[in-house]
């Protein structure tokens, strides 16, 4: 059978059979994420360019791009360590030129789901972006019917894999053999994909060509693991005493679902260090939280898979069987290690972790009854960007209507989570942010755009403790919203209230909940991280120490950014900073050590001043 598959080793020869199969009027279908063929897709948007007749309407979601820094020193630290910490990834030229602003008129990009912040006043990508839930992208696709999908496969010696984008192009593959879609499914083969085998494997008719070219090969895209806040470990510790022994996880990706992750481990491997930990915490925990160990285990059924499942697994955090399973994913991307980790596991360990459809993991749909059996007590955890103080949650979108990321399954879960009784959603986010020198509430009172309406609040985590909102009447949930905020924005938060005739004249912040500030939580936790209970990089880093000392004042040099005496302050401060051997690291790492103009001086002084401050905290 393998013989009779077409397998060429020239991108451009597939990308021209596509033209001349599909008469130049091509609807290409990408999966998300990894799962991008870039060297076949490179090819097509070639000819695309060169022959205007070529009509090319890309529908895809999470292009992955290597970010391009906004200022100068952005590019230094960037620069000598973007291909080590992102890998040597092919950039798509559809993207590239995108973001130049040259795409031709021929060639239309439509996404669903955006990689975080990068779209971000692009009107060409603002105006394509298609506003829908992950389960919901099929039907869109569906739609337009595709006439082409390229997709990135893992090869086995006669066997491949969907390895990480199971996600749509399964479904996609049904409809086809269902005579419902027509379109050619060519495939591009990467050494370094995982094979991931069960429902994520392919039978080789189902291919119509495959390059396996070894000069084409590149690296996966790589998410650099981000450092774990003092916040984002108070979430991470509040959520784990809500997650029920024998039940279900869900948790996304990036530095809260890290937390949580280390979090669960903590709890399970050192229980009465992490009940020693809550005890001392200045803020009221959540009355039915547990801190023991789990005896049962977890089973994982998630959108995304993330580098926290496996270690869950590896600490037997997560052991409870569905179906032979471990964990059911329907796409992953993360960091360099991940990969390697499951590259290497033996295949009868890859297969307690099944790749299947969105159209499984996201929603109950289809095959209700064993579904709703296997996903007991299922704790669906997600993060936010704000949530309004009626318990409405802004996950993807500005006050300007601006698409940070997208939807994506967000919506989903917390579907399930009142669909599937003894379920729970438990949206996380850090109490305030800093812009431009200014330090603003997370938590407001309204917002033009909501991810996730109020009528679906359930439980709103911050660093300052758990809101229960589910069943709530508005002014009890505007209350526990106004208890978990910074306790700076709680007086100006309750007098709107107020105002708006939502809470009584008398009402007043509850007693407990009146220092939620930050100097609190440092109190609270930086002993736990000083004694390395709790670390900055629970799963490692590609991070040198240098960068990551770098980080934290890049952090607070990006946050004062556009106040002139916010940066005078750090400017003053660095001034009257000794230069320590650590310093010095760190300005040698960004090329300023010997500063060549009053710009690079200038620049020199803010970074130790921010350095300074960051080692204090």
């Amino acid at each position: 059978m393998l013989a009779e598959l077409l397998i060429l080793s020239n991108a451009k020869t597939i990308a021209q059979r596509i033209v001349d199969k599909t008469g130049g009027d091509i609807r290409l279908a990408l999966p998300l994420g990894l799962g991008k063929a870039n060297t076949i897709v490179n090819a097509l948007t070639d000819l695309a360019v060169a022959d205007p007749s070529i009509r090319l309407h890309l529908f895809t979601a999470l292009t992955l791009q290597h970010p391009r820094p906004a200022s100068d020193l952005q590019a230094r630290f960037l620069g000598p360590a973007i291909t080590r910490l992102f890998g040597a990834y092919t950039a798509l030229d559809y993207a590239t030129r995108l973001a130049d602003g040259n795409l031709p008129a021929n060639i239309r990009v439509q996404e669903f789901f955006f990689q975080a912040g990068s779209w971000l006043g692009n009107q060409s990508a603002q105006q394509g972006y298609i506003p829908v839930n992950y389960t919901h992208a099929l039907d869109t696709l569906l739609a337009l019917k595709p006439n082409v999908i390229l997709q990135l496969l893992a090869r086995d010696k006669d066997r491949f894999s969907l390895s990480g984008n199971t996600d749509i192009t399964v479904d996609l593959l049904r409809a086809r053999a269902r005579g419902e879609q027509s379109f050619i499914l060519a495939s591009e083969i990467n050494a370094q994909l995982p094979f991931m085998p069960g429902a994520a494997e392919l039978n080789p008719d189902e291919l119509d060509c495959v390059l396996d070219d070894p000069a084409s090969q590149f690296e996966l895209f790589s998410v650099p693991k981000r450092p774990v806040e003092l916040a984002d470990h108070a979430i991470g510790l509040h959520v784990a005493g809500l997650v029920p022994d024998g039940g279900t996880l869900q948790i996304g990706i990036g530095s809260l679902g890290d937390a949580v992750a280390s979090s669960l481990i903590l709890r399970h491997q050192q229980p009465d260090t992490l009940r020693a930990v809550m005890a001392k915490a200045p803020f009221p925990g959540h009355a039915a939280a547990q801190h023991s160990s789990f005896t049962r285990g977890l089973y994982g059924v998630t959108e995304i898979l993330v580098q926290g499942f496996l270690r869950l697994i590896k600490a037997g955090v997560i052991r409870r069987e569905v179906e032979g399973a471990l964990v059911h994913a329907g796409f992953f991307v993360d960091c360099h290690d991940f990969y390697r980790e499951l590259r290497d596991m033996p295949e009868h360990e890859r297969r307690l972790i099944q790749m299947m459809p969105v159209s499984f993991t996201n929603q109950l749909y289809g095959d209700e009854l064993p579904k709703r059996a296997a996903r007991q007590n299922a704790r669906f955890v997600n993060a936010a960007m704000k949530a309004t103080v009626l318990g409405g949650v802004i996950s993807d979108i500005t006050d300007q209507g601006q698409i940070v990321s997208g939807v994506g399954g967000q919506f989903n879960f917390i579907e399930q989570a009142f669909a599937l009784q003894g379920a729970r959603a438990l949206i996380t986010l850090q109490a305030t942010r800093e812009s431009k020198g200014k330090v603003v509430s997370n938590i407001v009172w309204q917002h033009p755009h909501e991810t996730i309406p109020r009528h679906y609040r359930d439980i709103i985590v911050t660093e300052y403790g758990i809101a229960d909102l589910r069943g709530r009447s508005d002014a009890e949930c505007i209350m526990a919203m106004i208890s978990i905020a910074d306790s700076r924005f709680q007086a100006d938060l309750l007098a709107k209230a107020k105002a708006a005739g939502k809470l009584p004249k008398a009402a007043s912040v509850p007693a407990p909940h009146r220092n939620n500030t930050p100097q609190n939580l440092r109190n609270w936790l930086a002993p736990v991280v000083a004694d390395g209970t709790l670390v900055q990089f629970p799963f490692g880093t590609d991070f040198t120490d240098v960068e990551q000392q770098l980080l934290g004042a890049l952090s607070l040099l990006k946050a004062k950014a556009g106040s002139y005496p916010a940066m005078a302050a750090l400017l003053w401060r660095g001034l009257v900073s000794s230069k320590s051997p650590a310093q010095l690291a760190c300005l040698q790492r960004l090329s300023l050590q010997q500063p060549r103009s009053v710009t690079e001086w200038l620049t020199a002084q803010t970074v130790k001043g921010a350095l300074a401050i960051a080692t204090e905290h």
